[in-house]
C-alpha cells in the first residue's frame, strides 16, 4: 500500500488499536503481579513489534525501558528460532538488555497462515531481587558478575508449557522467589493477552492490511520527527555534564555530546565522542540504554498523539564509541547506568538541544532517580524482603512556565509507593513524606521542588544508595539558576546524631535507625527578577 492510498482515519484507528493493546498488556501486569515495585510503583513497559522485531506500539509506561526494549526482541529473533506458544526470557544487558533487575518476556504471534510470526509482544518489568551481592540489586558492584543472576535469551515457556527447570534456576539465585514467581506470572500472563488482542485485528483486518498499515505508521513516525528537524537551525550544538563519581572512585565521569543538525536533509548525528571511559564503578550504560535517551528527546520534540514507532530513529545516525560510559563492554558493572547514567544523558543532550531551540527545551531537572534499596528479614514472619523504590524530585523549568515539584522525570515514569501499601509489605515506618521547599532553583520560571522522605526501620537491613546529583548540581538556562543538590542522611536512633551518606553506598542499619532522601530540585529558566 502506498502514500497516495493512505487512508488517514484507517490509520488513526489502527495506530489507537495497537497502542490499546501494549496498554491492556500494562494493565494485565500490573493487576496480576505480587510485588510493590510492579502493582504500585508500574515499574514496567510493554510493547508490540512486527514481523521485522520492529516496534510499531508502546504503552505510555517507562521510556528506558522502551527505547532499549527493541534490542532485547533483536536479540531473543537472533540467538532463537521461535514457534508457537514460545516465550523468551532474558535480561542480559549486553543482549539488548538495561541492567539485571529488568527482566524482559518475548513472545511471537502466529497467524493460521503463516509459518513465521506475524508479530511479537514483549512485556520488561524491575524486578526488586535478581541475586547478586546487594540485597534488591542495586548496589555499587564492580564487575556484572556481582550484580546478580545473568539471563541470555532463553525459553522459559516452550509450546504452551512451562519450562519449570529454566524458572527453577532463577528462582533458586533470588532472595525473594515466592515474589519473583508471582512478578515472571503475570509478565507471561501478559504477554498471552498481547498474542490474543493481536489475533483479534488479524481477525478484524486480515494480516496483509495490518501489515500494510505497520508500514503506513512507521513511516508517519518518520515523517514527524522529519519535519521537527527541518525547523531547527543547521549546525553543531555540542554540550555537556557530569556524573558525580562511580561509586569506587571520587573522579568525576564526562558526558560530552555534539549534535549536528542537517534541516536540508531532515537528519540528525548525535556523537558522544570525548566522553569518559567506562568505570570501575556500576554506572556504566550499554549502548542500548544511549539509543532509549536519544529516541526519548526525539519523541519529545513530537506532540503527545505521535506514535512512538522504529520510525523516529529512522532520521538518527549514533556515534557512541565502545569502551566508554555511553557503550560500556562486559564485563563492566551496568545496575546505575540504566537508571542514573541514562539520566544524565538527557541532561547532556537537552543542554545541546537548548542552543538550537531554546524556547523549546526546560532547564536540567532532578537528574537522578535517587535509588533506594533494602533488604532483610522481616520481624513480622521470618521472611526475607526486599524493597526497591526510586524517588521523584524536580521539574525543570519550562521557558513559559514553572516546573513541576515531586514528580518523576525523563527516563522513568514510575509511581510512588503509597505509605499504606509500603508499611503493609515492609518493616517500615515512614516519618516524613513532603516537599522540599525552596530546593528549585530561582529564575523567571522557578524549577520544582524536589521531595523529602524518611524511613525509619523496623527490622535490621542492607540499605543501599544509588543517586547522584550531590556534587553537580541540575543546571539552570537562559540565566536560571540550578536547583539544590540531592543528599541523604542517617540518623541514630538514640541520639538523633545525622550522618551523611555518599551517593552510592551500603550499609548494614540496625533497628530503630532512619534513612533521609532528599532528592534535588530542578533548574530555573531564566534570570530572575
Amino acid at each position: 500500500m502506498n502514500l497516495a492510498a493512505t487512508d488517514p482515519i484507517e490509520l488513526a484507528v489502527f495506530q489507537s488499536a495497537v497502542h490499546s493493546i501494549a496498554e491492556e498488556m500494562g494493565a494485565a501486569l500490573r493487576r496480576t503481579a505480587v510485588s510493590p515495585n510492579i502493582k504500585e510503583r508500574r515499574d514496567y513497559s510493554c510493547a508490540v513489534f512486527d514481523d521485522d522485531a520492529r516496534v510499531i506500539a508502546m504503552g505510555d509506561h517507562m521510556p528506558v525501558h522502551l527505547g532499549s526494549m527493541p534490542m532485547s526482541v533483536e536479540a531473543v529473533v537472533r540467538a532463537l528460532t521461535l514457534s508457537r506458544g514460545d516465550i523468551a526470557i532474558l535480561n542480559d544487558p549486553y543482549a539488548g538488555g538495561t541492567h539485571l533487575p529488568d527482566i524482559t518476556m518475548v513472545m511471537p504471534v502466529f497467524v493460521e497462515t503463516h509459518a513465521q510470526p506475524a508479530f511479537y509482544v514483549a512485556a520488561r518489568a524491575h524486578h526488586a531481587d535478581v541475586g547478586g551481592m546487594f540485597a534488591g540489586s542495586m548496589g555499587p558492584a564492580r564487575e556484572i558478575f556481582q550484580e546478580g543472576l545473568r539471563i541470555p535469551p532463553v525459553r522459559i515457556v516452550r509450546g504452551g508449557e512451562l519450562q519449570r527447570e529454566v524458572l527453577d534456576l532463577i528462582l533458586l539465585n533470588v532472595r525473594t522467589p515466592r515474589e519473583r514467581e508471582g512478578d515472571l506470572a503475570a509478565q507471561m500472563g501478559a504477554c498471552r493477552v498481547g498474542e490474543q488482542r493481536l489475533l483479534h485485528l488479524v481477525e478484524r483486518y486480515g494480516i496483509e492490511k495490518l501489515r500494510a498499515l505497520g508500514e503506513q505508521l512507521l513511516d508517519y513516525s518518520e515523517r514527524l520527527v522529519r519535519a521537527e528537524l527541518r525547523k531547527l537551525p543547521a549546525g553543531d550544538f555540542a554540550a555537556e555534564d557530569f556524573l558525580d563519581n562511580d561509586g569506587v572512585t571520587d573522579d568525576p565521569l564526562r558526558i560530552a555530546v555534539c549534535l549536528h543538525i542537517d534541516p536540508i536533509a531532515a537528519a540528525l548525528h548525535i556523537d558522544f565522542t570525548g566522553t569518559s571511559p567506562q568505570c570501575s564503578g556500576s554506572v556504566n550504560a550499554v549502548r542500548a540504554i544511549t539509543l532509549s535517551a536519544c529516541f526519548y528527546v526525539l519523541r519529545c520534540l513530537l506532540g503527545d498523539d505521535a506514535p512512538p514507532t522504529a520510525g523516529i530513529l529512522r532520521p538518527l545516525t549514533l556515534t557512541a564509541p565502545e569502551g566508554t560510559l555511553v557503550a560500556a563492554l562486559p564485563p563492566a558493572a551496568v545496575a546505575g547506568g540504566n537508571v542514573e547514567t541514562s539520566q544524565r544523558i538527557v541532561d547532556t543532550l537537552l543542554r545541546a538541544l537548548a542552543q538550537a531551540a531554546p524556547e523549546r527545551v526546560p532547564a536540567a531537572s532532578a537528574g537522578t532517580m535517587s535509588n533506594l534499596t533494602i533488604g532483610g528479614v522481616d520481624h513480622r514472619n521470618g521472611a526475607q524482603f526486599t524493597y526497591y523504590e526510586t524517588t521523584a524530585g524536580g521539574l525543570g523549568a519550562r521557558p513559559n512556565q514553572d516546573g513541576v515539584s515531586g514528580v518523576q522525570t525523563h527516563m522513568t515514569n514510575s509511581l510512588n509507593t503509597p505509605i499504606e501499601a509500603l508499611e503493609f509489605a515492609y518493616p517500615f515506618r515512614v516519618r516524613r513524606y513532603s516537599y522540599r521547599h525552596n530546593s528549585g532553583g530561582a529564575g523567571q520560571y522557578r524549577g520544582g521542588d524536589g521531595l523529602v522522605r524518611e524511613l525509619e526501620l523496623l527490622s535490621e537491613a542492607e540499605v543501599t544508595l544509588l543517586a547522584d546529583r550531590r556534587i553537580f548540581a541540575p543546571y539552570g538556562l537562559s540565566g536560571g539558576k540550578p536547583g539544590a543538590k540531592g543528599r541523604a542522611v542517617v540518623i541514630e536512633q538514640h541520639t538523633a546524631t545525622e550522618t551523611e551518606l555518599p551517593g552510592k553506598c551500603s550499609q548494614r542499619l540496625v533497628v530503630g535507625t532512619a534513612l533521609r532522601i532528599e532528592t534535588p530540585g530542578g533548574g530555573g529558566w531564566g534570570t530572575p527578577k
